[in-house]
């Protein structure tokens, strides 16, 4: 079942942890003279924008369908994550090219007190990736895994900025270029995980098949019905957390027309019966045995 208050107040969560996370890493960076924590900032102030974007589609996801949207705005989530991934990837873009540029330009190590800025930094992103991944689970939105799957990002981020950090300090005034290579190192991991994100949203907007354990769940539950022989084909397209569902079903040749009527009906309400997050099924009839 869909709880789009949980996932709301999720998304909020994590929107303010981001800002807050955002600020402290700048001004760290910036002070602490490290450009792994200053690029680690860009990729939350990247998440705060992500986290609104995530919250806008949740809530317009919510809509009741009408007479210009038939099937609802489930698709909404989809393509606020396929957003959300367009921005990860830009961001990781920019980290990359302002890295490479730190690489080639001499400047002294990063303090050492930047390293405990990032370990509350990381422990903080993991709590809340933790958070948005149960939220996702327990309500099968795809934009809520996106926000979770921000989250991991930016906590693996963090990580390769306190590595890089470390070599920096300990490692002597050669070594402190480290730091930016550590940025730069953070760069590909959130361009891996924003494609990944544009990826699956992507799929998701293109109407994509279910998977099959859910084909063969509802398949069970339309074989189930007394008087069906046999199912011909059984499509299944997901539109937010709602599943919509085209199945043809052969039955008795002899069969009247209102019989036949009354067995499509029977056989919507077991799929139905049978998933929570099936919205809308149409039941073609079709005589048994007949091409």
């Amino acid at each position: 079942m869909h709880n789009s208050g949980g996932d709301s107040r999720t998304v909020l969560v994590g929107l303010m942890a981001n800002i807050l996370l955002a600020c402290i890493k700048l001004i760290s960076g910036i002070l602490g003279h490290s450009y792994a924590l200053v690029a680690d900032s860009v990729e939350s102030l990247v998440d705060v924008l992500g986290s609104i974007v995530v919250f806008g589609g949740i809530k317009i996801a919510e809509k009741d369908s009408n007479d210009q949207f038939p099937y609802g705005l489930g698709k909404a989530e989809g393509l606020a994550a396929f957003v959300v991934g367009l921005i990860v990837i830009l961001a990781s873009i920019g980290i990359a090219v302002e890295a490479i540029s730190e690489i080639l330009r001499p400047h002294q190590a990063p303090e050492p007190w930047t390293l405990i800025v990032l370990i509350g930094v990381i422990v903080t992103k993991e709590i809340l990736h933790l958070l948005a991944r149960r939220a996702s689970r327990k309500s099968g939105s795809l934009a809520m895994s996106a926000d979770a799957f921000h989250h991991r990002a930016d906590s693996l981020t963090s990580m390769a900025a306190a590595i890089g950090i470390s070599v920096a300090i300990f490692g002597g005034p050669e070594w402190a270029a480290a730091d930016d290579w550590a940025a730069l190192f953070a760069s590909a991991i959130i361009l891996y995980n924003g494609i990944s994100i544009a990826r699956s949203a992507s799929l998701h907007l293109l109407d994509t098949s279910a998977d099959l354990e859910t084909i063969e769940s509802i398949r069970a539950a339309a074989h189930g019905v007394d008087g069906v022989i046999d199912i011909e084909k059984l499509l299944v397209r997901a539109s937010g957390t709602k599943l919509f569902v085209d199945i043809h079903v052969h039955a008795d040749p002899e069969m009247t027309l209102a019989a036949a009527h009354r067995l499509g009906g029977i056989v919507k309400s077991a799929i139905q019966a049978s998933r929570s997050d099936v919205s809308g099924v149409l039941v073609h009839m079709e005589p048994a045995g007949e091409e």
